[in-house]
């Protein structure tokens, strides 16, 4: 198929009010084409909190018209000279990250979602001679270099593979980075769309103990229907912190508020014990930690990123494997500003799916 045969086209923000259900449908130019490229026709894009993060500014000014979406999943179409891993027909799928410098010590160690000049898959800017600004998956068609271009494995189907692309990858990497398996109880605060993948991917991994920490009990039967072994209600569990200290030897914190009770998650660890961030707000900012329960405990705190293309196949094999189907619901692309607006309305259980008619 030439490059003329098809347009690209998609869910454009214009300005912040676009967070607001204000996104129009319009063509746009994807990155210039080189032979290291790969254009996919896009089935499905899972919807994610950056997407609003972004078409908002949140995390800073973004660069509109913008075309947010980093779950993506459809067929390559056209394929670079230069490209070994895809063929034209296959079912492949891009996530949060489009392209990074390779040549930097990050990229050069297989740590590229760490590199200073990395672009997303929407909402950056190529550097010459590829130029132009990287646009996402609430669209017809994308356009990606082909080391960030993954194959979905036949056991999966297109509409629970997108959502791992960013949130399941974005809780994959730090649990198995830091030994959730055999031998780990492991704690997941924020049980929405990043935190129900990784109480999947945490049972799946083998770990001992999967414990889902949210505010509200209502949420419990759920949580304890995705696979956790017990439930953490830290507005309604009296003395939650005291009765629960020490039981945990890793916690993934997929929350971003600056309100929630950081020294009592990290109460929670057992001494030694490890806390994640992997929740991003706006702005920044997280609650204080308090130096004594760091000392006292001897806990560690870090944070991570997303996840490399090779991570993700593992995922994904992975989820293959053990069968994993993440909660999604699956709207039409034409929904796409009714969708934002039921996620700003936390909405989900737990990721919405948009796809294309064909």
């Amino acid at each position: 198929m030439a490059s003329t045969d098809y347009k690209f086209e998609g869910w454009l923000g214009h300005d912040p009010s676009s967070v607001k259900g204000n996104m129009k449908w319009g063509e746009f130019e994807p990155k210039k084409w080189d032979e290291d490229d790969v254009d996919i026709k896009i089935s499905h894009c899972g919807v994610c909190g950056s997407d609003t993060h972004t078409l908002s500014s949140g995390w800073g000014p973004t660069p509109y018209p913008c075309c947010v979406g980093h779950e993506i999943v459809g067929k390559a179409v056209r394929v670079g000279k230069n490209v070994k891993s895809v063929k034209v027909g296959d079912r492949v799928g891009v996530g949060a990250q489009a392209d990074s410098c390779g040549t930097c010590a990050d990229c050069k160690n297989g740590n590229e979602p760490h590199c200073f000049n990395g672009v997303n898959t929407y909402g950056s800017l190529y550097k010459a001679p590829k130029e132009r600004k990287s646009m996402g998956g609430y669209a017809t068609y994308n356009r990606t270099p082909s080391r960030f271009v993954v194959k979905i494995p036949d056991g999966l189907d297109s509409a629970s593979a997108a959502p791992m692309l960013c949130g399941g990858i974005t809780v994959y990497s730090p649990l198995k980075a830091n030994g959730a398996g055999p031998g780990k109880r492991v704690g997941i605060v924020g049980v929405g769309g990043l935190g129900h993948f990784a109480v999947l991917f945490a049972k799946a991994l083998g770990a001992d103990e999967v414990v889902g920490i949210s505010r509200k009990k209502t949420k419990e039967p759920e949580v304890l229907n995705l696979g956790a072994d017990r439930y953490i209600a830290t507005d309604d569990d009296k003395d939650w912190d005291k009765n629960n200290a020490r039981s945990l030897d890793l916690i993934i914190c997929t929350a971003s508020s600056a309100k929630m009770p950081m020294d009592g998650y990290l109460k929670l660890l057992a001494v030694g014990g490890t806390l994640i961030q992997v929740g991003a707000p706006d702005g920044g900012e997280l609650p204080p930690i308090n130096a004594f329960t760091l000392i006292f405990g001897g806990i560690k705190v870090g944070g991570s990123a997303i996840g490399t293309p090779r991570e993700i196949e593992e995922m994904l094999k992975l989820a293959e494997e053990k069968k994993i189907h993440p909660w999604i619901e699956k709207r039409s692309m034409k929904e796409a500003n009714q969708t934002i607006l039921d996620l700003e309305a936390g909405k989900p259980r737990y990721r919405y799916v948009l796809c294309n008619e064909e």
